[in-house]
């Protein structure tokens, strides 16, 4: 049986090169604005307040893992943060390389390790879009044993301490997808799969990526009637299910075109286009070059 999700993530290729430990004490308030990288966050110890923009606050505790891989703007602080009318807080590189928030005199109260992971797909933005704008898991068992190894990592001084603090936090970024799939999580593909009747279509569309899809044809599979399920696809994976067939048929025409498995006529057959001049006019349109330019560009 064919796992949307993994197909998903193999394309992504999640890394996380880059981390750093960040301490808190007392009140502070850190705005990043929606550029750049996707960013995680691990908090090692205490508690503090995240704001994605477009989402309700969550309060974070120990143990606990974010991500948002849509690079949204976002506002972290302590528990009870400073007045609106205050200005955000600058971080301070300590001697020791942690960064600190807030004051500089007193105990971190709140201890995070935070930064920036890279998707190695060329299209992640494509890849991207399927999932939710914020990933945040809490009390999964599994999850918690990789935060341990990875809280260990950090704050010790071992050889090849990098290489393989890089390591777990990518195991961690892939974990923190898996758990997070529920009917409670925010839309996106993991939601989908968490209802076992879109789930059955998502695997089919899958499975059989060239077949002319119709949205009769995939609300048979998942049992429903046509506008019920439409609707419920629609809600939970947060795209109409025809846009959710063109995104991945686009991020697997890419994958294709960028490893030169074949031609713009065989790439597209092989992600359902019966000509190749409606395969290049869907690709330039969401890609935003020719396919054969796309082809030439890849290094």
């Amino acid at each position: 049986m064919v796992d949307p999700l993994a197909e998903v993530v193999t394309l992504l290729q999640p890394r996380a090169p880059f981390s750093k430990v960040v301490g808190g004490a007392g009140a502070w308030r850190l705005r990043r604005a929606g550029a750049g990288q996707p960013f995680y966050c691990v908090l090692l110890d205490g508690a503090c307040r995240l704001q994605v923009d477009g989402c309700a606050p969550v309060a974070l505790a120990q143990g606990d893992f974010v991500l948002i891989p849509s690079v949204s703007g976002f506002t972290m602080s302590s528990g009870t943060p400073p007045p609106a009318r205050d200005a955000d807080t600058t971080p301070v590189a300590l001697l020791d390389g942690q960064v600190r928030l807030g004051a500089q005199d007193a105990p971190a109260d709140v201890l995070l390790l935070v930064g920036h992971c890279v998707f190695g797909s060329p299209d992640a933005a494509l890849l991207v879009s399927l999932l939710p704008q914020l990933v945040h898991v809490r009390g999964e068992a599994r999850l918690a044993t990789l935060v341990r190894l990875v809280a260990d990592e950090s704050r010790a001084q071992r050889p090849a301490r990098d290489p393989v603090l890089a390591r777990l936090l990518e195991v961690l970024l892939i974990e923190a997808l898996r758990c997070s799939a529920g009917t409670a999580a925010p839309p996106g593909l993991l939601r989908g799969l968490a209802d076992e009747r879109l789930a059955l279509a998502l695997r089919r569309i899958h499975e059989n990526i060239t077949r002319p899809w119709t949205v009769a044809q995939l609300a048979k599979e998942a049992a429903l009637s046509r506008s019920a399920f439409f609707e419920r696809f629609s809600r939970a994976v947060g795209m109409p299910p025809m846009a959710y067939l063109l995104a991945w048929r686009m991020a697997l025409a890419s994958d294709l075109l960028r490893r030169r498995e074949g031609g713009v006529a065989e790439v597209a057959a092989r992600v359902g286009y019966a000509s190749a001049s409606a395969f290049s006019v869907a690709f330039t349109r969401h890609v935003g070059l020719p396919p054969a330019r796309f082809a030439r560009a890849q290094p």
